[in-house]
């Protein structure tokens, strides 16, 4: 037999993340994992990247526990997360003293291998992660994060790959997120590595743009030691090439392979079932986009892009947003379209193409990014694009988080007030405190039978009962606004019936008791938009303060009677998971103030009016 060539079995995390949005559940995932335990595998990648902040969010479920059981029933194949450096799992950086507490508590929970990159391949936002994961004696991928643009050479990347083995990094890991990466630089990327690096080296492609065997195929050719792929019935489209596929191929060229493709017949069967369970999530529609070549934008993040557009009424303007997002990446020293820079820059790009002008409204993290909060950009920003979005402000040099304060005291303490019962709880809450925050009030109600499970149970629109009623309306609860769309009316069951509800665009069931009951199968009626308003007026005049897109406010800066000056910031609103700043366009003084932090916007209502002066 040849060379022996590893593989890392993704479909538990970045399969499920790529093709089902991260929905499914741990008990779900638990029996793959079990046999593929078996199947002879390198690693199982199985943790880290969105799941951590979804599992919170969505699922109601902890993430730490999943970690727990992930290791209970594969105790022989090392567990392997994704992590975004100095950002962990979040989409900010956090101090030093929360990323150490993480790795630690991740290593102590069950993960043996920590793949670590940062969005614009600073090496600065790896070394606390990577020197905490090496003290805890876990091995250590140092990623580099490829993209194509005018300064992301081979030879920059082989430079890149030099600091990360100066850090003490086990593996050199070429991560292709948006499947881009062509089979001749895949070639020469790793051969140079592996004469000039002298580690072993490690490839994930995505196969969104149908090339990623080929690539994976002259990466092992040139000397790659271990490949990501997934199991057929969860691989390909965006996601990443068959483990099946990988080792036939291989094996034919001669190469050792241990995988059991016995074992892997029993889960690509069993997780054909599966994933018909979340078809409701399922991303599969246009496969393979080969125009991802040339703009190079994720799955997900093009999948936000239409949804927003979708809102605003403006699908006819994705190519428009296509074409900004080149533009704003080449103003902002071409970053990769990787968490979180793939959403600074498309939501950028969105708010320019919706604006007509570009940069007119600029997002908090945009101007966080040019500041060098985020890092150092591959190349420079452009000058004028710095004077436009900071002014004279001089961008920073030192590294992000040296700037920041220890928080892990601070968050234990805020966090046990809330109901964190563990430390993994208080790493939560730093990390997403409202989301934290909204689960240990759940999990806390559950316990005690006062709370349903987020289950979701499949149905058809089609046979879905209806009612002549309000279909879009906001609520408040505990302080919260949320946006509510019904989408449907279940059978009748014991104790109420059941509804069908998009709660902030995501599907939900509740049980209700229905005032006025309904047949099954009657048509469902939208009322015009007159009934479907929030009570806020149109945004008419100068002085009416709108959002430009769809979202939440975060915060809002005046009050009724406040004088503000042309460019103060008024309110900030969260719109695909950027924070944008509103600022007034005039002098003038706040008459009035229709929103508070937590209510959900649209882009023509009037959220705050200011007279002129």
């Amino acid at each position: 037999m040849g060379r022996k060539i590893e593989f890392t079995d993704v479909t538990l995390r970045d399969g499920q993340q790529s093709l089902l949005a991260t929905r499914v559940r741990t008990e779900d995932l638990l029996p793959a994992a079990e046999k593929l335990d078996k199947a002879g595998f390198w690693s199982l990648e199985v943790w880290g990247g969105a799941t951590f902040d979804v599992c919170l969010r969505f699922l109601k479920e902890d993430p730490w526990e999943r970690l727990r059981k992930f290791k209970e029933v594969a105790p022989n194949t090392k567990l392997e997360m994704l992590l975004r450096g100095q950002n962990v799992v979040g989409y900010r950086h956090y101090p030093d003293d929360v990323v150490e507490a993480f790795v630690r508590k991740a290593a102590e929970n069950g993960i043996d291998v920590f793949r670590i990159f940062d969005a614009l391949n600073d090496v600065r936002n790896m070394e606390v992660a990577i020197s905490t994961a090496k003290e805890e004696g876990k091995i250590v991928k140092g990623v580099l994060s490829y993209t194509i643009s005018p300064v992301h050479t081979v030879d920059y990347f082989v430079g890149v790959a030099k600091q990360l083995r100066d850090l003490g990094v086990d593996i050199i890991s070429i991560k292709d997120q948006a499947g881009i990466l062509s089979p001749k630089v895949a070639y020469e990327l790793v051969k140079r590595l592996k004469e000039e690096v002298k580690l072993p080296v490690h490839v994930h492609a995505q196969s969104t743009a149908a090339m990623a065997e080929m690539t994976y195929l002259k990466a092992v050719e040139a000397g790659a030691d271990i490949i990501d792929t997934d199991v057929s019935t969860w691989s390909w489209l965006t996601a990443h090439p068959a483990v099946e596929t990988m080792t036939y191929a291989l094996r034919e060229f001669g190469y050792e392979i241990d995988i059991d493709l016995s074992i892997i017949e029993e889960v690509a069967e069993y997780l054909k079932e599966v994933r018909k369970k979340y078809k409701k999530y399922d991303t599969a529609e246009k496969w393979p986009d080969a125009q991802v070549l040339i703009h190079q934008i994720p799955g997900g993040m093009m999948s936000n892009f239409i949804n927003q557009l979708k809102e605003n009424d403006a699908l006819d303007k994705l190519d428009e947003v296509k074409l900004e997002v080149a533009r704003v990446r080449e103003d902002l020293g071409y970053p990769p379209l990787v968490t979180p820079t793939s959403q600074i820059v498309g939501t950028q790009a969105l708010l320019n193409v919706l604006q007509g002008e570009r940069y007119k409204v600029v997002t908090k993290e945009t101007k966080d990014y040019v500041k060098g909060l985020y890092g150092r950009p591959p190349a420079p920003i452009k000058p004028e694009i710095i004077k436009k979005i900071i002014g004279d402000e001089q961008p920073i040099q030192v590294r992000p988080a040296d700037l920041l304060e220890p928080e892990l005291d601070k968050c234990t303490e805020e966090a046990q007030k809330f109901g964190a019962r563990s430390e993994e709880d208080i790493l939560s809450f730093c990390l997403f405190p409202q989301v934290a925050k909204e689960f240990f009030e759940w999990r806390e109600k559950y316990e005690k039978g006062e709370a349903l499970p987020p289950e979701i149970e499949d149905f058809s629109e089609e046979e879905a009962c209806t009612v002549k009623a309000p279909v879009e309306f906001n609520i408040t609860l505990h302080g919260e606004t949320y946006h509510i769309q019904i989408a449907g009316v279940g059978s009748p069951v014991e104790g109420g019936t059941p509804y069908f509800v998009r709660v902030d665009g995501r599907l939900e069931e509740t049980i209700v008791q229905p005032i006025k009951e309904i047949e099954v199968g009657e048509k469902i009626e939208t009322l015009p938009s007159e009934a479907q308003t929030t009570g806020r007026p149109k945004a008419v005049d100068v002085g009416d303060i709108s959002s430009p897109m769809p979202g939440k406010v975060v915060s809002v800066k005046v009050s009724p009677g406040d004088k503000v000056k042309k460019g103060d910031v008024l309110l900030v609103v969260e719109a695909m998971k950027m924070e944008n700043e509103i600022h007034s366009p005039i002098d003038g003084t706040v008459e009035e103030v229709y929103v508070r932090e937590g209510d959900t916007v649209n882009p023509d209502e009037c959220l705050i009016r200011i007279m002129p002066d």
